[in-house]
């Protein structure tokens, strides 16, 4: 009678075993204080069974199939233990290697800074169906943020069937809506992409919306042109960011808004008239900040203004004889600008390639003007030169001459002048429509504009579209990739398996 109670008490020990691993991994919430409790009732039951077998168990052991069973078991119980011990670190001590080639399961540099520096508590919250592709994914970047938050970051799933009332209280309106909330505001992003949801936490930590001012009415790229040669998707990635990008009529307004964070001259055709540049001066002078893009063999008005700032702008259009630029499918009028200057503009710009198309290049005011410091931004490489004959240029002859000045070549700089902040480029088109998301040049140009509205803590480089790598075979490697899995191996593993029949039967 007591053996079998003995044999009851065993098989109710596993059980409160498992049970104590589904309150230990939080499979039954409600009930996670109690793990403990059944995980002692469970060894004590279990041990006392164990224990009213051992004579059974002499016995047992003496025959050889019960050495070779129990040897099996050691050997499973020492991998389940080793599984184990590994999961158990991998909960304690998170670790991640990205092997890809534009890294697309990390975090970009911008999301890592974004989250390392948020100064307020951030709640998330991803309304995913419970078998949705995308909660998963959303979950992933959920942990990363989390992680390098600092405990400032926190968030949950939750599925808007299962919790109407929730989903009403968000006014969520389509699966895989995320919610990001602090205590005073809160914003909604329909993506579980890094960038969106990036740029949603950037919204919800900062108060209020810094206006770009783009002047318009003299030819300049406008915000509205979603051709080639608009500033459409410049707009849309300025408003990304928490910014407001506003058209300015400077002819007609006759003077720069005071709520003017940053204003943009993107390359005019025409010369803006004095009453205008007398506005933009008198901005400037109050501490003003402007990013002023003027492209080659116009503007005369806009080089003689630019002195006073330190910047002397060349007459010449900035070629390239870089092999490199034939790997990009771009002609020799787009300089590849990989060498930067050390502003916090290009601080993280290394490695990174940005595209000039058509662009003049500049030099310093020697010497500079009281009060005024220059840095350079970006140069092109030894191989380029300033072709200043316009002539040849129409030709599409144009060669290096004496007169021409070579490279490396300066075609974007800098200047500050007590509060005032200048930053010049030698072209407009590198954030037209048709060149703006191409290598380097978004980040180049939001990193401008986020140092010119004095918010250094956006400088970065933004995240990425993940990007498919295809695998291309020529018809050896193809027929090789075909071979090996389909012929080969099957042949070998029945070679092998012949082998092993005739000696068994020669034995």
């Amino acid at each position: 009678m007591i053996r079998k109670i003995l044999d009851w008490g065993g098989y109710v020990g596993l059980a409160a075993l498992v049970v104590a691993a589904a309150l230990k991994f939080q499979y039954l919430p409600g009930w996670a204080h109690y793990w403990g409790f059944f995980l002692l009732a469970g060894v004590l039951l279990v041990a006392a069974w164990l224990l009213s077998q051992i004579e059974d168990y002499r016995t047992l052991l003496g025959r050889r199939t019960t050495r070779y069973g129990l040897n099996a078991a050691v050997m499973i119980l020492l991998v389940l233990g080793v599984t184990g011990l590994v999961q158990a670190l991998a909960v304690q001590h998170t670790w991640r290697y990205d092997l890809t080639e534009n890294k697309r399961f990390s975090l970009s540099p911008q999301t890592i800074q974004v989250a390392g520096s948020l100064k307020t508590d951030v709640s998330a919250i991803g309304f995913f169906r419970t078998d949705q592709p995308g909660k998963r994914v959303a979950e992933d970047l959920f942990k990363q943020y989390a992680h390098y938050a600092g405990g400032r970051f926190t968030w949950r799933t939750a599925d808007p069937d299962r919790e109407p009332g929730l989903a009403r209280r968000y006014g969520i309106e389509s699966y895989g809506t995320i919610v990001l909330e602090t205590k005073t505001k809160s914003e909604k992003v329909l993506d579980a992409e890094e960038e969106k949801l990036t740029n949603g936490l950037v919204k919800v930590t900062r108060e209020g919306k810094r206006i770009v001012y783009v002047v318009q009415g003299h030819g300049e790229h406008e915000l509205t042109n979603t051709e080639r040669p608009g500033f459409s998707e410049a707009k849309a990635a300025l408003e990304r960011t928490n910014y407001e990008a506003k058209p300015l009529a400077l002819a007609r307004e006759g003077k720069i808004p005071v709520d003017a964070a940053v204003v943009i001259l993107p390359g005019p055709k025409n010369d803006l008239f004095q009453p205008e540049l007398d506005a933009l001066d008198g901005y400037i002078g109050r501490g003003g900040k402007a990013l002023i893009m003027v492209d080659p063999f116009q503007n005369e008005g806009l080089r003689k203004y630019l002195l006073k700032y330190g910047f002397v702008l060349d007459n010449d259009l900035v070629v390239e004889s870089n092999p490199l630029g034939r790997l990009f499918g771009i002609g020799p009028e787009v300089p590849i600008v990989q060498q930067y200057g050390t502003h916090a503009i290009t601080r993280e710009m290394g490695g990174v390639s940005t595209l000039f198309p058509l662009t003049r290049s500049m030099s310093m005011v020697t010497p500079l003007p009281k009060g005024v410091s220059w840095d350079p931004l970006a140069r092109t490489s030894e191989q380029s030169w300033g072709e200043t004959n316009r002539e040849e240029l129409q030709r599409g002859v144009a060669k290096p001459d004496p007169a021409d000045p070579k490279g490396p070549l300066t075609v974007a700089a800098v200047a500050r002048k007590d509060k005032a902040r200048i930053v010049v480029y030698g072209t407009s088109n590198l954030a037209s429509n048709q060149f703006l998301n191409l290598q380097g040049n978004r980040d180049f140009f939001l990193n401008t504009v986020s140092w010119l509205a004095e918010e250094e803590d956006q400088i970065s480089i933004r995240p990425k579209d993940a990007k498919q790598t295809p695998v291309f075979l020529n018809a050896n490697q193809a027929q090789l990739v075909f071979l090996l899995p389909v012929v080969v191996v099957p042949g070998l593993v029945l070679l092998g398996g012949i082998v092993a029949v005739v000696r068994r039967r020669a034995q």
